[in-house]
């Protein structure tokens, strides 16, 4: 019998799922069309549809794997079974990320004003960059997912034990080393893409100040409207390096909430707290892509005025 606490656990992640897989699917729809009309895909929306797709995998296998942690935690035991969601968590895991990554390097080279030939060498060449860029973020995603199929899985070992020692210096006496292989290598890959996004947000930061200092000696409608491009790129990275910093934060609450008195509820309250990330970022960026807003605006009006009819 569920209680209390997993009925409301069902209910907001079915609706985070819900919501989460209506924006991301919007996301991807809207891209497509566009795709079909003009024949011809642009970068951002190319960016876009792959993100998407990459949110809806992660939305499936986070409440997928959730809802069994939570609430049928027997159903681990069986190492096939977690085996099978950790490859699908690490390949649209870090699809993802890195879909992201790109897309908030694009909006760098779009935004961002720099005289160094570098720079300028990938700016005029961005599309180009992007594009081997997606591929090769999938191509990582994919080799790092087939790594994760062909080795063991040190953490399932070790958490089998950590069930049975729930005093913190006990587990310590537990020497992982011994479970320790390769793959831990390959999850410490997640920095790239985060050195990355700072590397990022640092240029944007950069570009609005020389801009804002270019305003004090001439105001003018062009650098008005640059200004506005600026703050609206910098929201978007700084809006995915909170949700990126909260999903971490939850995902290492569901880790060691074996650590914790009450480790059901850590572990439940993580889930809902990472399933904001592909859920949030997604939506705050329909708000900030001018496109998908008056899209939305759109299909909003004409709901209502087929309602009223």
């Amino acid at each position: 019998m569920f209680g209390i606490e997993d009925h409301i656990f069902l209910t907001i992640t079915t609706a985070e799922f819900i919501i989460g897989m209506f924006v991301n699917r919007y996301i991807g729809l809207v891209a497509c069309v566009d795709w079909i009309k003009k024949k011809k895909i642009s970068t951002i929306d190319y960016i876009l549809t792959s993100l998407s797709l990459s949110r809806i995998g992660l939305l499936c296998v986070m409440t997928v794997n959730g809802t069994i942690l939570a609430l049928y935690p027997g159903v681990c035991e069986n190492e096939k079974i977690n085996v099978v969601l950790n490859i699908f968590w690490t390949f649209t895991n870090y699809s993802s990320m890195w879909f992201a990554t790109c897309l908030n390097v694009f909006y760098l080279f779009k935004t961002a004003n720099f005289s160094h030939q570098l720079f300028l060498w990938l700016k005029w060449r961005i599309e180009r960059v992007v594009h081997w860029s997606l591929l090769g973020s999938l191509a990582i995603s994919m080799l790092i997912s087939l790594i994760q199929a062909t080795l063991t899985n040190s953490d399932y070992d070790f958490l089998k034990i950590a069930k049975h020692k729930r005093n913190v210096t006990e587990l310590f006496h537990v020497s992982k080393i011994q479970y320790f292989n390769p793959l831990t290598l390959f999850n410490l890959l997640a920095i790239i893409p985060f050195t990355v996004l700072l590397i990022s947000f640092f240029f944007l930061i950069t570009s609005l100040w020389r801009h804002s200092k270019q305003m004090k000696s001439s105001v003018t409608g062009s650098r008005n409207s640059s200004t506005e491009v600026h703050v609206g790129a910098m929201k978007t990275v700084t809006s995915f390096l909170f949700f990126l910093f909260v999903y971490y934060l939850a995902c290492l609450l569901a880790t060691f909430s074996y650590l914790m008195k009450e480790s059901r509820l850590a572990m439940m309250s993580g889930e809902i707290m990472a399933i904001l990330h592909p859920l949030g970022h997604s939506l705050l960026l329909i708000v900030g892509n001018s496109k998908l807003r008056l899209t939305s605006v759109r299909m909003l009006r004409y709901g209502k005025t087929a309602c009223m009819m």
